[in-house]
């Protein structure tokens, strides 16, 4: 295991059990408690978790900065691949269906796979993401809807009362949502109300709704939740995240599917 995924691991335990010792995650990766200390000091650094004598413990419980559009499309690039194209077997089959499409880098790497299915053709698309809308019409789909409203300068999403008003009178067959943050308690969460309306406003308005997260985003949590566990159907992750977590999630009826990048 590289150190970085090893890393990324270690994030993700802390945030779920919100303590980890060195002799504990040592024995984890089977590495020395030296290495785990150099992964610790760097995720210390990086603000991820707070050092404690003899591990660590996570850095905040709810987290207010948000990371730039570009940087979430470098972040944990490998595993939202996989997560996307996890995500195409949950495509309705049946002509005319309808999809809602979030906005975030994720949902960017499935709409992208979207080009090449030949039923794309056939569905009704809505997004509120502006670059997916883009992507989508300039790659020849005469079928997709992007949301009015404004559109949000760090997400390229729209947000605002206007798409909340065109998605009540809306449904769709499948909704692919992504989030910034996901726990049991608090579900899905998101820095920004308007952004968070949105979101739970697709939820709300789809019968099956689909969760493209990666592990990264797993025991944070943002301070306004948009969709509980019960509001989710199915989640899609990569293989990083605890095992521990996922069966929680499966033990409150979620569907889970866990893909290695």
């Amino acid at each position: 295991m590289y150190a970085e995924e090893r890393r990324r691991q270690i994030a993700s335990l802390t945030a779920v059990e919100g303590r980890v010792s060195v002799t504990e995650l040592a024995q984890r990766f089977d590495v020395t408690a030296e290495t785990i200390r150099r992964d610790l000091a760097v995720l210390s650094n990086e603000g991820i978790v707070h050092r404690v004598h003899g591990g660590a413990v996570a850095s905040q419980s709810f987290l207010t900065a948000e990371m730039p559009l570009d940087a979430r499309y470098r972040s944990a690039s490998g595993a939202k691949s996989a997560i996307a194209h996890a995500a195409l077997r949950y495509l309705p089959d049946a002509p005319g269906s309808g999809i809602f499409l979030d906005a975030g880098s994720t949902i960017s790497n499935l709409a992208s796979l979207l080009l090449d299915d030949p039923r794309a053709g056939s569905w009704s698309i809505v997004t509120r993401s502006l670059p997916i809308a883009l992507e989508l019409s300039g790659g020849g789909l005469t079928n997709v809807h992007l949301l009015g409203g404004t559109v949000r300068a760090l997400s390229q999403a729209v947000v605002g009362d206007t798409p909340l008003r065109a998605l009540a009178l809306m449904s769709a067959d499948v909704a692919f949502i992504g989030t910034n943050a996901l726990t049991v308690d608090h579900g899905l969460s998101s820095a920004d109300p308007q952004e968070a309306a949105v979101k739970a406003s697709m939820v709300a308005n789809a019968r099956t709704v689909v969760v493209l997260c990666d592990s990264t985003k797993l025991g944070t949590d943002f301070l306004v939740s948009f969709a509980s566990l019960d509001d989710i159907d199915v989640l899609i992750i990569d293989g990083d995240a605890p095992a521990s977590i996922l069966a929680e999630f499966e033990s409150r009826g979620v569907e889970v599917v866990v893909v290695e990048d």
